[in-house]
């Protein structure tokens, strides 16, 4: 039995719902989940689901791809997030999601080298 055409679209779509889903928990557990943070959030999503249409096998990559570019719109407009919670000091400074290009992406402490929680999961770790 051959797949149905729409499958490979329905799993675009779940792993777009899915990486929506973890950067909205990560934006909650640092209480800035707000109306308007939330929309870089969709247009991040709206690009990312363009950018799988060209190039099919970056669906592994989209949780990542998908926080770093929330975290770009809010440096840009609003500021460092997440602020990394491993240094505490007068130089505060935002997380790096690892691996850049890659599967599982995680909160990184790049002064440190210190994992802080995957994508998705800070508040389990704040």
């Amino acid at each position: 039995m051959e797949p149905k055409e729409s499958e490979p679209q329905e799993g675009l779509e779940r792993a777009l719902h899915a990486a929506r889903a973890l950067i909205l928990a990560d934006l909650e557990a640092s209480d800035v989940a707000q109306a308007d943070i939330v929309s870089l959030v969709e247009e991040s999503v709206t690009h990312r689901r363009w950018w799988v249409g060209e190039w099919p096998a970056g669906i592994a990559f989209v949780d990542g791809l998908v926080a770093q570019d929330v975290q770009d719109a809010l440096l840009e407009r609003y500021g460092r997030w997440p602020v990394c919670p491993v240094c505490v000091g007068a130089d505060p400074h935002a997380l790096d999601v690892e691996p850049e290009l890659g599967e599982e992406p995680h909160w990184v402490c790049a002064k440190t080298s210190t994992v802080v929680a995957p994508v998705g999961a800070l508040r389990t770790r704040l």
